[in-house]
């Protein structure tokens, strides 16, 4: 199945805003299922497709990775497959799509979310989001690798209660707001009618019991804002852009779920001496017209700062690229390094004297 959401709405992986919603409208329009020649497939393809290249967040996070959210499946908070979608025209029973049984059943199961059912209560616990960062290191550090400490701002266990919620002797007591059922649910209105949305109690996070005497510090969430600090190793040969996943050091889960993972996306600042080109380098020297006639040997430095030899060979041209073979950046996963490339820029003098001046006008009676 082709998951290309610019190619299914037929605009550019550049498109603006406005040029994703015209497309989407027309497309929308043409395969609207009550339409004569609609298709209903395709109307949902332009839908997913729609939610994710509309919304900054999710597009972002599908160019990057492929796909609009790390954790897979269908969530229950802001969104979903159905988010956004168009149904004017569609019904129960009338024109448009006919579904049989309740829909009430139907989007229930939809929107219900996942998790244990226990008694008729819903005791699901989401597991921490995942975590995007840039990291800038020096072209040095490519050469070398390094090890990075990062430091940054996501919820956290909370201290005080170890991520119940609740301090440790407390009693507990039956939620108001969810009757103990640990889920609340409110009734939506759309063109196929009202259905009944199931979600989690926001009030006791889907226990369906509150503790008498909630954590002061996080209010019973179990989670807060805080620091988190993380080495990252930097492998020699590294490309800017290239992905570092950190397992488990995003955000902590509720009530000691699982927590999600960090992406640290690289950045590799610009030289002011050398020019990367994959694993090659490019620096440029200056010559004499001398040296580029007659040859030369010169001292070139590397990116480490050794002093390397350069030979020149007779009759090079302006532009002309010299090759310091292994002298460059490590092949990243390899063992084998890129080369220094040189180019050859040769310096012509404004003035010269006299007797210069009488030899070069002979050479050219030589050349």
């Amino acid at each position: 199945m082709n998951n290309d959401y610019y190619e299914k709405l037929g605009v550019d992986k550049n498109a603006s805003e406005d040029d994703i919603k015209r497309a989407y409208r027309k497309l929308a329009h043409k395969y609207h299922p009550d339409k004569k020649e609609g298709d209903e497939k395709k109307f949902k393809e332009i839908n997913e497709a729609y939610q994710v290249l509309s919304d900054k967040n999710k597009r972002a996070q599908y160019d990057q990775f492929g796909r609009a959210d790390f954790g897979g499946g269908f969530s229950s908070q802001g969104g979903g497959p159905f988010a956004g979608f168009d149904f004017s025209g569609f019904n129960q029973g009338g024109g448009g799509f006919n579904f049989e049984g309740n829909l009430g059943d139907i989007f229930e199961g939809i929107f219900g979310g996942g998790g244990m059912n226990m008694g008729g209560r819903r005791t699901t616990m989401r597991g921490g989001s995942d975590i995007k960062t840039g990291l800038e290191i020096t072209l040095e550090e490519v050469l070398s690798g390094a090890e990075k400490e990062l430091n940054y701002k996501t919820l956290i266990s909370c201290e005080d209660c170890q991520g119940r919620g609740y301090e440790k002797d407390s009693e507990f007591e039956s939620c108001d707001k969810c009757q103990g059922k640990g889920e609340v649910k409110e009734m939506r209105r759309s063109f196929f009618g009202s259905f009944v949305q199931i979600r989690q109690c926001p009030d006791c996070f889907g226990q369906g019991k509150k503790a008498k005497n909630s954590c002061k510090k996080c209010r019973g969430a179990g989670r807060i804002m805080g620091n988190k600090s993380v080495k990252i190793k930097i492998r020699p040969g590294v490309e800017s852009g290239q992905l570092i996943r950190v397992a488990n050091a995003g955000e902590d889960g509720e009530k000691g779920t699982k927590s999600g993972d960090l992406f640290v996306q690289i950045i590799v600042l610009t030289h002011k001496v050398f020019e990367r080109q994959g694993p090659n380098l490019i620096i440029k020297k200056e010559i004499s017209v001398v040296s580029a006639i007659l040859g030369d040997e010169i001292k070139i430095s590397s990116l480490d700062g050794k002093e390397l030899s350069l030979k020149i060979p007779a009759g090079t041209k302006h532009g002309d690229i010299l090759k310091l073979r292994g002298k460059g950046l490590p092949r990243f996963g390899w063992s084998v390094s890129g080369d220094l490339l040189v180019e050859i820029s040769i310096r012509i003098p404004k003035k010269v004297s006299s007797s210069t001046e009488k030899t070069l006008r002979d050479l050219k009676n030589d050349l």
